[in-house]
């Protein structure tokens, strides 16, 4: 497919334009520099503020599936709160498209937004998928793949909070880039697992077990590649407004 051309946006112009701005501050003109952006229109911070209430509820989602396949106890109950938490993320997310249809200026490219928002929501509806397939194959006994899975996603999704957290100051941020990094590297371990649970599935003589397990290992793998693509958007915004 040919390439196309990337659109110029006018946030893109706003934040690349500087303008001096002088202050007369005890006794002595300073001068400081600033955003035509920042200096025109005040920063509206509720994207921010939807964007950590979507990470800490992946959070959230990704501690109780790993409550659920490690301590194997009141896993029905926990399955319904993960889904409660998935139908959540949905109404925070479609609040952020609201809000993104009503901006006229907007703190981060809207495509960016966009695609943050929707990558975060990618990761609770894996992280349900993966509870509910768990749920209806009547899985009784958790093994060692599905409670490490579930370790790698909680980890990356604990990264990626702090990551979110990070992107209100992220002219002057150094943190995010390293929590972008550490989650592909954990995402990299989940696919050395994948790769190895497989192999191992079938060398099993029960091809029923096999084809559950083989669904659950992969769909939970799916949720790490959505905490990786999460982490993607992170660079490509540390990159663009660093």
């Amino acid at each position: 497919m040919p390439c196309r051309k990337k659109p110029v946006s006018y946030l893109s112009i706003l934040h690349q334009q500087q303008i001096g701005v002088y202050l007369w501050w005890q006794g002595v003109i300073v001068l400081i520099n600033v955003g035509i952006k920042e200096w025109l229109i005040p920063q509206d911070d509720v994207f921010f503020d939807l964007f950590e209430q979507l990470a800490a509820l992946v959070v959230v989602a990704a501690g109780e599936l790993e409550t659920m396949v490690t301590k194997q106890v009141d896993t029905d109950a926990i399955y319904k709160s993960i889904k409660e938490k998935e139908h959540e993320g949905d109404l925070i997310t479609h609040e952020i498209y609201e809000h993104l249809n009503r901006a006229f200026i907007t703190p981060l490219d809207p495509l960016e937004i966009s695609r943050l928002a929707c990558s975060l929501d990618d990761i609770l509806d894996y992280i349900d998928d993966s509870a509910e397939k768990l749920h209806i194959y009547h899985i009784t006994t958790y093994d060692s793949t599905m409670q490490r899975f579930a370790e790698l996603i909680r980890l990356s999704s604990v990264q990626l909070e702090s990551g979110i957290r990070e992107i209100r100051s992220i002219k002057t941020n150094t943190h995010l880039e390293a929590c972008s990094i550490e989650v592909n590297r954990l995402e990299n371990m989940a696919d050395d697992l994948l790769s190895d649970s497989i192999q191992r599935l079938f060398s099993s003589d029960d091809p029923m077990t096999t084809i559950k397990l083989k669904d659950i290992y992969e769909c939970l793998e799916t949720a790490t590649d959505k905490c990786e693509d999460v982490a993607n958007v992170l660079s490509d915004i540390c990159i663009r407004h660093s």
